[in-house]
């Protein structure tokens, strides 16, 4: 199966310790949940005299979701610059003959990927630890072939972290990559771990160690867009491929939370603002009845107008953005105005994001699913009538798209 087709890098399971994930075969990894994954959120951090405070959703699942209110106890700030240390670890049976320069240089790209994506706001600052740790226990007793319990998980970032600890000093440090020799067969899959603040938990130097991505072999098939995906979990992002059913249902190759290897990852432009790289300034907020013309700069650019916003209800709205192929999106299948619905209170894997179709192509390029066609063009719209909103395209060039939202 091409890596165009096949799943994407990770899933989420419920909020429970005895629920596994999914096994390696079926995805290429996933987010293990502690059982305290309801914990309330924090409130909105957006300012309620901003017109966009309107249009930003609560989140309802007490996990990754797709609200604005992302508990900050939880999951990473977005901005600024995250202190990254790698570890490279081998096993008793499976020991590394190899140098550590490989995997470093196969994860390097994935720094410009995020600054690209982030407009210059968020910095993967890495340092490697380049010599080979060796873990305690052998690769296939970590359960990453049986699937991934949250406790198992805990049990190998505890186990590298330890292992490490007599050679780097973890207090200067925001989170931690693992990354196993390629001899590791049974660590096959790339799962974040994300703390449980109602334990005791990993600790070293003083330090809690909050955040950590546990690559696996599949790294060497995704590439660095896999550290974007699962880093992307930290900030608290869901998955936005689907658990069941066809794989890719929802958004196709749009955003690297859905397909890695999708031909437009560029991250949607929600979840720029709610990760903070889209100001509130760059909203365009429709949350009630009403008509508003919008001018959108392409998502893929810095500066301008980034989305038009059209509220449908409490915790759901559609978003309509400017898409172009030129930067992360170089390879994109189709440009113009990409529309989506989002549910806040959709739990990750589940659609929390679905992209509008604006096409019927009778043929689909090579590399290109159908949802990949989906932008719509200028004289083209979108109709919902059961929340009575409506999308129109009125212009699109090389500067941007011209959108009008109506709400009745």
């Amino acid at each position: 199966m091409s890596a165009s087709a096949s799943a994407s890098a990770s899933s989420s399971a419920s909020p429970s310790r005895l629920r596994r994930c999914a096994a390696a075969l079926t995805l290429t990894s996933c987010l293990a949940v502690p059982a305290t994954a309801d914990a309330a959120q924090a409130p909105p951090s957006h300012r309620d005299s901003s017109p966009a405070a309107a249009c930003a959703l609560p989140g309802r699942t007490g996990w990754t979701d797709e609200g604005h209110d992302t508990d900050r106890a939880q999951f990473q700030p977005a901005t600024g610059t995250r202190r990254v240390l790698t570890l490279f670890v081998d096993f008793p049976d499976g020991r590394a003959t190899d140098s550590t320069d490989e995997y470093a240089a196969q994860l390097a790209p994935a720094a410009n990927w995020m600054r690209t994506a982030s407009y210059g706001r968020a910095h993967l600052a890495f340092t490697s630890l380049s010599r080979w740790i060796r873990m305690p226990s052998t690769s296939d007793s970590y359960g990453f072939e049986r699937g991934l319990t949250f406790e198992a998980h805990e049990k190998y970032v505890r186990d590298a972290i330890t292992a490490a600890d007599p050679h780097a000093d973890f207090s200067r440090y925001d989170m931690v990559y693992v990354v196993p020799t390629k001899a590791a067969s049974a660590i096959s899959f790339s799962p974040t771990y994300l703390y449980d603040p109602s334990t005791s938990g990993v600790t070293a130097d003083g330090t809690r160690i909050k955040w950590a991505v546990t690559f696996g072999q599949d790294l060497w098939r995704w590439g660095p867009k896999v550290a974007a995906h699962e880093t992307g979990h930290t900030f608290g992002l869901p998955d936005l491929y689907s658990f069941t059913g066809a794989t890719h249902q929802y958004v196709g190759g749009w955003d690297v939370m859905g397909n890695i290897a999708g031909p437009a990852p560029q991250y949607l432009g929600w979840h720029s603002w709610k990760l903070g790289w889209t100001r509130d300034t760059q909203v365009s907020c429709l949350a009630a009845a009403g008509r508003r013309t919008v001018h959108l700069t392409p998502v893929e650019r810095r500066g301008g107008t980034k989305i038009a916003v059209l509220r449908t209800g409490e915790t759901t709205a559609y978003v309509a953005e400017s898409r172009r192929a030129e930067g992360n999106d170089r390879n994109a299948c189709s440009t113009g105005v990409l529309i989506y619905k989002v549910d806040s209170a959709s739990p990750t894997g589940e659609g929390p994001v679905r992209v509008m179709h604006g096409n019927s192509p009778t043929t689909t390029p090579s590399g290109c699913t159908e949802l990949d066609l989906a932008a719509y063009q200028p004289g083209q719209s979108f109709t919902d009538p059961d929340s009575g909103a409506r999308i129109d395209i009125l212009a699109g060039g090389s500067a941007g798209d011209t959108v009008r939202l109506t709400k009745s």
